[in-house]
């Protein structure tokens, strides 16, 4: 039995700063049963956010009655670079999914302004939109197996990453390790041009806006995948800039719990959060957990600082 926390987690601020290619775990099943979004969902109260008019996310304290193993988010500012989050936002847990959009940046960067065979173009469309495995292990392998999370690591300047080491697993991609912090900076180095280039950054975040399907979308090599932190955000933030989203969510036998992720970036900020908790829970747990703790992050949009007219020469 697994104790029940409540975490009331504020924001404290940070500064930013040949291999063979193993399958990934069947990122929706328990055993050979399929899992649906069923669960105790219902334990998770989803605030609705007081701002009116323009919003954005800005660092605060975030509450979540919270029943697992492990659960942290960070926010990363990024105009400022500071990153806010829970104390716990340096601990990791497995990246499942999430890190897909770096094989299909990683991939697209190396092709400089060549055009992909329409075949691996159209892996990076499903393993982005539908959270394909079988086209993320096409992707995974093109851009250099073990090497692709080197290349992650130092490009986009992660410091908590690591590949997993639970034994059974050695060397799958989605038992990579990652914080919350790294979660961020990852949304960052996609958003800001470092993983994909010039030429497919745009391409990469239109995909991750057009991520499709919900919680009990769920097959054995795919599922649905826009839920959790993009239902969090009310329509003055979802109406007025495109929001680039990317979760992860697998049931693992190991250890019995649901690993959940959600990832989502703007030209403004990038949020993640993450979280390992009992698999009778149900996924849409998980995704409601994301979606509070974006609804508690919403601000309102500062206001823009007026330019002062230059004085007219000859006058005071």
């Amino acid at each position: 039995m697994r104790p029940r926390m409540t975490l009331a987690l504020a924001a404290a601020a940070l500064l930013a700063g040949g291999v063979a290619v193993a399958p990934t775990a069947y990122a929706r099943l328990v055993g050979d049963d399929v899992v649906t979004g069923n669960g105790a969902a219902d334990r998770v109260a989803v605030p609705q956010s007081t701002v009116t008019g323009p919003a954005t996310l800005a660092a605060g304290p975030v509450a979540v009655d919270f029943d697992g193993e492990f659960f942290s988010w960070a926010l990363l500012d990024r105009t400022s670079g500071g990153i806010s989050g829970a104390t716990n936002m340096t601990s990791t847990s497995s990246t499942e999914s999430m890190i897909k959009i770096w094989f299909a940046s990683d991939y697209l960067r190396g092709l400089g302004d060549q055009e992909p065979p329409e075949e691996m173009r159209q892996n990076v469309v499903t393993a982005i939109r539908d959270s394909n495995d079988d086209a993320a292990n096409a992707l995974y392998k093109a851009a250099g197996g073990a090497a692709t999370i080197d290349r992650m690591i130092s490009t986009c300047g992660l410091t908590d990453t690591h590949p997993g080491t639970v034994r059974g697993y050695l060397g799958w991609w989605s038992f990579t390790q990652m914080s919350p912090r790294d979660a961020v900076r990852l949304g960052d180095c996609v958003a800001g041009g470092r993983a994909a280039g010039p030429k497919w950054t745009g391409f990469v975040l239109d995909e991750m806006s057009k991520v499709r399907g919900s919680v009990a979308d769920q097959q054995k090599r795919f599922g649905g995948g826009r839920w959790g932190i993009i239902d969090g955000l009310p329509p003055s933030i979802t109406d007025r800039t495109r929001v680039s989203i990317k979760n992860g969510w697998t049931p693992l036998q190991y250890d019995g719990n649901w690993h959940v992720n959600c990832l989502a970036v703007t030209d403004k900020w990038s949020l993640a959060v993450m979280m390992r908790y009992p698999t009778e829970q149900g996924l849409t747990y998980g995704a409601k957990v994301c979606a509070s703790v974006a609804t508690q992050l919403v601000a309102a949009q500062p206001a823009a600082t007026p330019t002062a007219s230059p004085t007219p020469a000859g006058k005071l």
